[in-house]
């Protein structure tokens, strides 16, 4: 959606070591926000952007307008079952309709053989995958790792909106992370759950949504640390400004 930083970079990277030709899309859409206000005030710095894409080798930008993606009257749903209802869902109702609607749109488009997605939208790359595998779309989908600062932040387009105070109230989001996957070994998943809760909850400036560890295959809750990969996610406002974050602790 923009405001491109070393994160969307990294996923031209990525792409241009797979890819002969790479496209990148920029589109505030309209249908993911489910907070008018929020949709507003999202950070829109084009001439910027295309400066960083054309310096990261990029050959064609796709730089739709809503009324090109969208006729009067449009309607879209798709069964995503429990996993439009959990974590994300769950706080922007709507919002994996929006995704699913306009992400569909840009494959009906450009027709990709390949598509790359940020690991720290984690759950929008699980909802992609069961909409690509549901209407049969000849893509692949690769998740690529979240880049962070050197203090941990995970890096977002958000993160402009960040006061300096709240910037360092927002590292407690990393740290939680790092902290369960530290003891990963040590304890249940639930103590490593509820200690994560705890820390957030005493952090100043953040106010959690929620801290969830998952099996990373299904994003169902993980019964113990064993066998499969398990993921922790978590979602908090910082101030004004709401923050996701992710890390895989096995």
């Amino acid at each position: 959606m923009g405001a491109l930083h070393e994160g969307h970079l990294s996923l031209l990277e990525i792409a241009r070591k797979h890819a002969d030709i790479v496209v990148c899309s920029i589109f505030v859409n309209p249908t993911q926000f489910n907070d008018p206000a929020d949709l507003e005030k999202y950070p829109r710095p084009l001439e910027a952007d295309i400066e960083k894409l054309k310096g990261a080798h990029c050959d064609i930008l796709f730089l739709p307008s809503v009324d090109e993606m969208y006729q009067p009257g449009e309607s879209w749903h798709i069964d995503l079952g429990y996993l439009e209802n959990i974590m994300e869902g769950k706080f922007r109702p709507g919002h994996y309709q929006g995704v699913t609607q306009v992400v569909k749109k840009f494959f009906d488009i450009v027709k990709p053989d390949m598509a790359f997605f940020g690991q720290k939208d984690f759950q929008q790359v699980m909802i992609l995958r069961k909409m690509v595998e549901m209407l049969r779309i000849p893509v692949k989908l690769i998740m690529c790792p979240i880049k962070r600062e050197e203090d941990g932040l995970a890096l977002s387009s958000r993160n402009v909106q960040l006061s300096p105070l709240e910037r360092g109230h927002a590292l407690a989001l990393s740290a939680a992370l790092n902290q369960a996957k530290a003891h990963f070994n040590e304890k249940t998943l639930e103590e490593l759950a509820s200690e994560a809760k705890d820390f957030l909850y005493a952090s100043d400036g953040v106010d959690l949504d929620y801290f969830e560890i998952y099996d990373a295959g299904t994003l169902t809750p993980a019964s113990s640390g064993e066998g499969r990969s398990v993921v922790a996610l978590v979602a908090a406002r910082v101030g004004d400004t709401r923050l996701i974050d992710n890390m895989i602790l096995k």
